[in-house]
């Protein structure tokens, strides 16, 4: 296992690393992206709220999870890190060569890109996240009855108007004809962070940084494992540029815009 060992510290098994954390992060997304999804479902954020409660109960999401954040924080760093230390290795230019023809300029920029994106993780994580696992997310009561479809809903709230807590992400039952859902309301959360134009705008921002990112990094991720043919190279650099560089950007960028003017 020595050969490994030095494989994994060395210049070529680091950037190996943070290829497959880089793919498996692209792979996240679209999870992310399908569960998201549930924001725009007319049901006042049913659906939503308990995909939320299903990704953060689930033994098997929760475990995933932990190996996100860990992918998160080595691509990050160990990226930047790379990236500096490759400026570094050549603080002078060569004089015959034009950088600028030879790269594409995210490929020059994936440092900034990705420190942009980090910024962003804190800030998105800070807001949905850290709010929903100890902040005071409010309660919403759906009740559905199981006969017509009907569903109504009703934020819990005391006598004095606040907001209640049950501590618990989520109660069922069913009462008579009607199936009782009381759950956390972080679709109130997302719909209520996403009057503020400033924040608005970061999510947007962050969005063209990502997708730029992800223009440069899928494909580069790709080579960086080896693979590179003639047959396949080609759709890999589509993926890259339709889905990783504008759709899954743009499809993120909607929802703030969604409910900002909603």
């Amino acid at each position: 296992m020595n050969w490994l060992s030095k494989l994994f510290n060395s210049s070529i098994g680091q950037k190996l690393l943070v290829a497959l954390t880089g793919l498996f992060l692209c792979t996240f997304l679209i999870v992310h992206l399908s569960g998201n999804f549930q924001l725009f479902k007319n049901d006042n954020g049913m659906a939503f709220n308990l995909y939320t409660v299903f990704m953060t109960t689930n033994p098997f999401i929760k475990t995933v999870s932990y190996v996100l954040y860990a992918s998160i924080l080595f691509h990050a760093f160990k990226g930047i890190h790379l990236a500096i230390k490759n400026r570094s290795a050549r603080p002078v230019a060569y004089a015959t060569v034009d950088g600028k023809a030879n790269s594409h300029w995210t490929s020059r920029s994936m440092g900034v890109l990705g420190t942009i994106i980090l910024v962003f993780i804190v800030v998105h994580m800070g807001d949905f996240w850290y709010e929903y696992k100890f902040g005071h997310i409010p309660y919403i009561r759906y009740t559905q009855n199981m006969v017509t479809g009907e569903l109504t809903s009703t934020p819990l709230v005391g006598m004095d108007g606040q907001p209640l807590t049950i501590n618990k992400k989520m109660e069922e039952f069913v009462d008579g004809d009607n199936k009782i859902i009381i759950v956390k309301d972080l679709y109130a959360e997302v719909k209520e962070e996403f009057t503020n134009p400033l924040l608005v705008l970061i999510y947007l921002i962050s969005m063209a940084a990502i997708g730029f990112h992800l223009f440069h990094g899928f494909q580069s991720g790709f080579q960086t494992i080896g693979v590179n043919h003639p047959k396949y190279t080609p759709i890999l650099k589509s993926l890259s540029l339709w889905l990783f560089g504008i759709i899954i950007p743009l499809a993120f960028a909607s929802m703030p815009l969604y409910f900002y003017f909603l």
